[in-house]
């Protein structure tokens, strides 16, 4: 009976690794005859498990979804990963699972084996987190939104935009963007004809959503759109900036979601990024200890020109 118990697990193991397996191949892998592995299959349907046959040539086994969520079985890497995942997500920016993300966390946990739990606390004790607090998004709007992109159904939905004005919008989502401080929508604004970025924090959608449509792309990579975006819109004062080093080396320096960085010329780029605070944007700019030029705005470069005299007179 024992090792019948432990040959179903591996079955498990081995339908959740793959979605399709032929029966020879499982009878293979787990040492069987492939009437066993029948046999073995009608015991996990009895358990509750979904588990469809084929016949012919290419014909073989597949597990299915079911009505209820089954045990899952991981292997060490996979376990990790979970646990890692878990655990960023429980201190990120979706609100709502911060608590759901503990409780899974500590589940898989209690069942690891200290030589999985060891690993997680190492990697966790030696890991800080450089990423800056952005405004948690509501983890119902990013489902409605992704759920909307893949049925390709219209958005229509509130929005609350920088002036805190709330606008109604009808839109075609194309994609969620993830700067590593923000979530941000891209689409097509039905009403204005034009791809715009919208801030999902500031979405709250209407039910029902509109009429389907037929998918279109953007002039641009999604990231690389709202990137260049943010510099345009997002921020009261856009800038664009001249680094005098390579795109390489500033990507390196410059946190994501600050703005797109393109290749301009020799060992030069483009940063167009953007503040709500010129004097804050001067300050992060200078301490970047990169060489650049301010090509615009002017306003820019005169509190610039002020941050020096400051620090002169210092």
């Amino acid at each position: 009976m024992l090792e019948t118990s432990a040959r179903l697990l591996r079955l498990l193991a081995l339908l959740q690794a793959r979605r399709d397996r032929t029966g020879p191949e499982l009878a293979e892998r787990l040492g069987v005859s492939t009437r066993t592995v029948r046999a073995d299959v009608d015991r996990l349907r009895r358990l509750g498990y979904r588990v469809d046959a084929t016949t012919g040539s290419a014909g073989g086994y597949r597990l299915e979804a079911g009505s209820a969520m089954p045990p899952l079985l991981l292997d060490d890497e996979e376990a990790v990963a979970v646990a890692v995942g878990l655990r960023a997500a429980a201190s990120g920016s979706v609100a709502g699972i911060e608590e759901t993300s503990l409780r899974a966390l500590a589940k898989l946990e209690q069942t690891m084996p200290s030589r999985l739990r060891r690993r997680i606390d190492v990697l966790r004790s030696a890991t800080v987190s450089a990423a800056a607090a952005g405004p948690a998004v509501d983890a119902a709007v990013l489902t409605a939104v992704a759920e909307a992109a893949h049925r390709r159904e219209q958005l229509r939905f509130d929005y609350l935009d920088r002036s805190g004005e709330e606008t109604r919008r009808r839109a075609e989502p194309h994609r969620l963007v993830y700067t590593g401080r923000r979530w941000y929508l891209l689409a097509w604004d039905v009403d204005r004809s034009d791809w715009r970025t919208f801030r999902a924090d500031r979405i709250r959608p209407r039910t029902p959503n509109g009429p389907r449509f037929a998918p279109r792309e953007p002039p641009e990579d999604a990231v690389a759109h709202v990137l260049r975006g943010l510099g345009r819109t997002a921020w009261r004062h856009p800038a664009r900036i001249r680094l005098h080093v390579p795109a390489e080396a500033a990507a390196d320096r410059l946190p994501p979601g600050s703005g797109l960085i393109e290749p301009a010329g020799a060992g030069e780029c483009l940063w167009e990024t953007g503040a709500d605070s010129l004097r804050d944007l001067a300050l992060f700019a200078a301490s970047l200890d990169l060489p650049f030029t301010v090509e615009e705005p002017a306003a820019l470069r005169e509190e610039l020109r002020a941050l020096a005299e400051r620090l002169l007179r210092a």
